[in-house]
């Protein structure tokens, strides 16, 4: 397991380092002058030249890299444009509304998603299996800036059940975790159908059927657990996707999150808070991947050795 281990860190340090790359290049990727756009058109050439030297524009382009890679090796991400706070500072105090609303989802995904794509397997071809994929199908076809408006408007403007906006109390969390949530729980559902249905017409479910097992505990202990590993990577992978689509939600529903924080830095052209906000996401997809491949090793101990 250690050995298993060890490679998957040692692969995922030239990931890291492209996407630290990727990043670095976003402030020089920008057409035209970065601090032109960011001081606007009416700014003095004193003005240009000062903000220069603080981003350190006014070097050769190996010395910002390498300060850059410096700066990341010890958690430093720059200064913000706007608010003159460290950028590492300003994600640190957004970053747990962004997990809350995150781990939110996923929970409203798997309470959802795993029963419903398990009772779609079992009555494979039936009526129930039937609405489980309109269901499942519709859950895909909502994209959350659609989804976000359309549920503040029948439970905040309409009904008055739950707050439109902000964050404070579980009434906040609802309509956001179940926008980020329904989309995730759509796409696991129909894996879960799909991974189950075919364990359940493995030969082993049959014997254990045969031996006197009862069927919710043929499916459960035998079919379920054996179709994990699809699961669990389309969990692994969803959750970039949750990160990516937080960046709307939390918009949407004015949550002051990590998504948030990327859209008003995006604004106000606050190119260091943009940079970290989005090495922060890359680097949580990429740890998840990672996570993932742990998992693997857990769940089917053979993957570990080849």
């Amino acid at each position: 397991m250690v050995h298993f281990l060890s490679r998957r860190l040692l692969l995922t340090i030239p990931v890291l380092l492209g996407v630290a790359t990727l990043v670095f290049s976003l402030i020089h990727l920008v057409p035209g002058d970065p601090v032109q756009a960011m001081l606007g058109d009416s700014a003095s050439p004193n003005d240009i030249a000062d903000l220069r030297g603080r981003l350190g524009l006014n070097r050769p382009l190996y010395v910002q890299y390498g300060s850059f890679l410096k700066g990341l090796a010890k958690g430093d991400l720059g200064v913000s444009l706007r608010t003159n706070q460290p950028v590492s500072a300003a994600i640190a105090e957004r970053l747990p509304a962004t997990v809350e609303l995150a781990t939110a989802a996923m929970i409203v995904a798997v309470l959802f998603a795993i029963p419903l794509g398990i009772l779609a397997a079992v009555r494979a071809g039936t009526h129930v299996d039937h609405v489980a994929t309109t269901l499942a199908l519709v859950g895909i076809s909502m994209p959350n800036f659609w989804l976000g408006p359309l549920l503040a408007i029948v439970f905040s403007v309409t009904l008055g059940w739950l707050p439109v906006a902000g964050r404070g109390t579980l009434a906040h969390l609802v309509l956001p975790a179940i926008t980020l949530g329904a989309p995730l729980s759509a796409v696991l559902a129909r894996m879960t159908r799909a991974s189950v249905l075919e364990e359940l017409r493995e030969l082993y479910v049959l014997a254990a059927r045969a031996r006197g097992v009862s069927k919710a505990r043929a499916v459960l202990r035998h079919a379920f657990r054996n179709s994990l590993i699809p699961i669990v990577t389309v969990l692994g992978l969803q959750v970039g996707a949750v990160l990516t689509g937080a960046v709307i939600t939390e918009t949407i529903f004015a949550w002051p999150g990590v998504g948030r924080l990327l859209i008003q830095s995006i604004s106000f052209r606050d190119y260091p808070m943009v940079q970290g906000c989005i090495l922060l996401i890359a680097i949580t997809y990429v740890s998840m991947n990672l996570l993932t491949d742990v998992v693997y090793g857990l769940l089917d101990p053979r993957i570990r050795y080849e």
